[in-house]
């Protein structure tokens, strides 16, 4: 059984590395090696619902099993996933958005990265891993959020093309409001909320799913304008009457 620190840890810790004022915020391990009667012979406490996860006693970490995910329908919620000892750390960041979100730090602290994510933050792009990207509607606005924390960061030509096949596929249909909400909000809190709507208007979703909404570029400066003196934004926002926001207020 090995352990390694993935995702947001990782890739925040480089960041940082490279000048950025960002601070790593919780680790997510994954567990490669182990099947879920050992994680609990163990000691750990299982959380998960869709798939193993667990919680270790002594700290409060979350550990999940190293999974595989296969497309079974429509939207976020259609996949099914599969977890055994035998899928590698390797198999499991395959499964993941964009390269910079798929690297890993063993309990040495040594970086594994096995599909290019340093060599992207070097370069100050995000790119998608695989094909597969494009079955996941959330990750359209995964991109566009990291677009509006990461500003400096461009959307590889390839990956945008990926983002409107979402869109003009109708994936992006099946995105829950209340998830839509989510991100949406969690936008509003990034250090350029303007880019998040830019790259939703870019891949054609604003259009499709919001055709009442007019963010001109005024709009949009003034909303990155506002950002300094007001982090949340949402008040701000809700009271342009060129977006209606309504469903942002739910």
């Amino acid at each position: 059984m090995k352990r390694y620190i993935v995702g947001g840890w990782v890739r925040d810790t480089l960041l940082k590395e490279e000048g950025f004022d960002i601070a790593p915020q919780d680790k997510d391990w994954v567990v490669v090696g182990a099947s879920p009667e050992e994680m609990v012979k163990r000691g750990f406490i299982p959380v998960g619902a869709d798939f193993p996860v667990f919680i270790d006693p002594k700290n409060g970490e979350e550990l999940a099993l190293a999974r595989t995910e296969r497309k079974s329908g429509k939207g976020y919620h259609g996949f099914v996933f599969h977890a055994d000892p035998s899928v590698t750390l390797e198999e499991d960041l395959l499964r993941r958005d964009l390269t910079i979100n798929a690297m890993a730090f063993d309990e040495d602290g040594s970086l594994i990265d096995c599909y290019g994510g340093k060599e992207d933050l070097k370069n100050r792009v995000l790119r998608h891993i695989s094909d597969t990207f494009v079955e996941d509607p959330v990750r359209l606005l995964r991109v566009a959020r990291f677009s509006a924390r990461l500003s400096e960061f461009s959307i590889a030509p390839e990956t945008m093309t990926l983002l409107q096949t979402i869109v003009s596929s109708g994936e992006s249909d099946n995105l829950v409001q209340e998830r839509v909400t989510q991100e949406f909000l969690r936008a509003l809190e990034e250090s350029k909320p303007s880019r998040f709507f830019e790259v939703l208007r870019e891949t054609g979703y604003l259009e499709r799913a919001f055709p009442a909404w007019k963010l001109s570029p005024s709009v949009l400066a003034k909303v990155d304008e506002v950002k300094s003196k007001d982090p949340r934004l949402k008040r701000f926002v809700a009271s342009l009457e060129e977006v209606p926001v309504q469903d942002l207020n739910k």
